[in-house]
């Protein structure tokens, strides 16, 4: 029985396993699967960074098959295998199709000079930006008024003031070094128009309060409602509504509430669709204690950057053989580099005191030391400025940096990592501040942003009136602060403060038995006061 190798579509491009007749042993298999995925992964991201302007995939790769022929020398064996590699890194002119074998319903494909996701199409142009020159196009000028890092202000006092202590963001640079969320509003000027998602269980009743309180604030905001539920196509497929990527186009703003992932096989988490499709690649979470909560720690102040596109969310798994799985933690120098740099800029423009590298490179070592690599290379960078604005800059691993936040939260300042440790960091810092129902979350991207709150939907308490709007509502502050209307996002942070400081009028997770409605309206009547 001769042995041959098998072609199967799987997400990410064409990526090829290789299997075998039965004889052949689990390690044998599993290096075969690796070394092929591996292939086809350079060829894809050779695509998606523009690096090989050939075109696009095949319909199908050439299959080749392992010879019968054990007279071979291991010399001819190995020239046959650098053949069959040279071929399969050979990409012809031709344009992409959907492979007749692909049943993943997870399906990222291009064509021509579209790049399809979940059934959405998005230009090329614009999408996908990660190559090292944008990166190193990214400039800081702190002393100029048309910096690329603005300064935020707000405080609870409700005096103007930079950085520190605010939930303060600003916009990735392009390669020219400019804004990338186009020209900022000033306060009071033109009126912005923002995709709104309202997203699923609570999400319409909080997207409906926050909607309330920046009508009371007066800001000149303008929303557009998509619904980003997904939707089956007659083959079974699940794609993202192409409204929400048109409307996205168009506002390069959006506010979101929580949305739902469905769990099982081909259901991706829409959260990280989204951030793909826009390349939203900086997490950025302000975990800071908010005056009237009571929690163990007093003063946190915490802000976590953590990449937010690759590692072990870039959704890259199957199943070599049944019961064992597979999962590709995907790390690259240009998305490296590009948040560390934005954590630097970050760090700068909010005048915070130290920076924290996360990593767990002592296991890790290639995927991690990469990353550690790109942020040591961007901080040499920045290093004069840092020492002259007195910030610093140090490495821990994610265990021992979870073993101190807990002990004392006030060690640590702003911290960088990889996806996944940002996931997890960012949520345990939610907790020493009263949970995620009070932290504030912004995607930020190189062509826009997208502001969301990070709880979830809620289901057993949706349309009851109990929820509690604060995340989201705060996140709308981290919006207003981010298109240069400090004006209003410094009103609504200080109505909020005031609101829960007030201990009259709280929903049931802050210890109160207020609704939703009625918190809202608490809400309105501080922020009409402060006008």
């Amino acid at each position: 029985m001769s042995r041959q190798l098998l072609g199967i579509s799987k997400l990410y491009g064409e990526r090829l396993l290789l299997s075998s007749r039965p004889r052949l042993s689990y390690c044998e298999r599993s290096s075969a699967a690796i070394a092929s995925t591996t292939s086809c992964l350079r060829r894809y991201f050779a695509l998606l960074t523009n690096q090989s302007r050939c075109g696009t995939l095949p319909d199908r790769y050439p299959r080749s098959r392992m010879s019968n022929d054990n007279k071979m020398t291991a010399r001819q064996r190995t020239a046959r295998r650098r053949l069959q590699r040279e071929r399969l890194l050979s990409i012809p002119p031709i344009e992409i199709q959907s492979h007749s074998k692909m049943s993943d319903q997870r399906d990222v494909l291009a064509s021509g000079d579209h790049f399809e996701c979940l059934g959405a199409k998005l230009p090329l142009d614009g999408i996908i930006q990660s190559d090292e020159t944008s990166v190193d196009g990214m400039a800081i000028q702190t002393e100029d008024k048309s910096s690329t890092i603005p300064t935020s202000a707000g405080d609870n006092s409700g005096g103007s003031r930079s950085g520190r202590g605010s939930l303060g963001v600003f916009g990735g640079s392009s390669s020219d070094g400019t804004r990338a969320n186009s020209t900022p509003a000033k306060s009071g000027s033109t009126e912005r128009t923002i995709t709104l998602m309202p997203g699923d269980g609570i999400g319409p009743e909080i997207s409906a309060a926050v909607l309330a309180v920046l009508k009371a604030a007066g800001a000149p905001l303008k929303f557009e409602t998509v619904d980003v539920t997904p939707t089956i196509d007659k083959d079974g497929k699940q794609s993202i509504p192409q409204e929400v990527v048109d409307s996205m186009q168009r506002t390069k703003l959006g506010l979101k509430g929580p949305l739902m992932t469905p769990v099982g096989k081909g259901f991706r988490s829409l959260n990280l669709i989204l951030r793909v499709l826009f390349n939203l690649y900086a997490n950025v979470r302000p975990c800071r204690s908010l005056e009237g909560v009571e929690t163990v720690y007093g003063k946190v102040d915490v802000i976590t950057i953590r990449e937010n596109t690759e590692g072990e969310y870039s959704g890259i798994e199957h199943q070599l053989v049944h019961g064992v799985v597979q999962s590709i933690k995907l790390i690259t120098r240009p998305a490296s580099t590009r948040v560390a740099d934005y954590c630097f800029r970050y760090a700068l423009a909010m005048k915070r005191k130290k920076i924290t590298a996360v990593h767990k490179r002592s296991s890790m070592r290639m995927s991690d030391g990469l990353f550690i690599n790109c942020v040591r290379e961007v901080y040499e960078k920045y290093k004069d400025q840092l020492i002259k604005h007195g910030i610093e800059y140090e490495e821990a691993p994610i265990s021992k940096v979870c073993l101190k936040i807990v002990d004392d939260p006030t060690q640590f300042d702003v911290l960088v990592m990889p996806n996944l440790y940002g996931d997890i960091m960012s949520d345990t810092c939610a907790g020493l501040i009263g949970g995620l129902g009070l932290t504030p979350s912004g995607n930020i991207g190189l062509n826009g942003a997208i502001f969301e709150a990070v709880h979830g939907t809620a289901p057993t308490i949706a349309g009851k009136d109990l929820a509690n709007p604060t995340a989201l509502l705060l996140s709308a502050v981290m919006l207003l602060r981010y298109i240069d209307m400090s004006n209003y996002a410094d009103r609504i942070e200080r109505a909020v403060i005031k609101t829960i400081k007030d201990d009259k009028v709280r929903t049931i997770d802050l210890g109160g038995k207020a609704k939703c409605s009625e918190y809202t309206q608490a809400l309105i009547k501080n922020v009409e006061s402060l006008k």
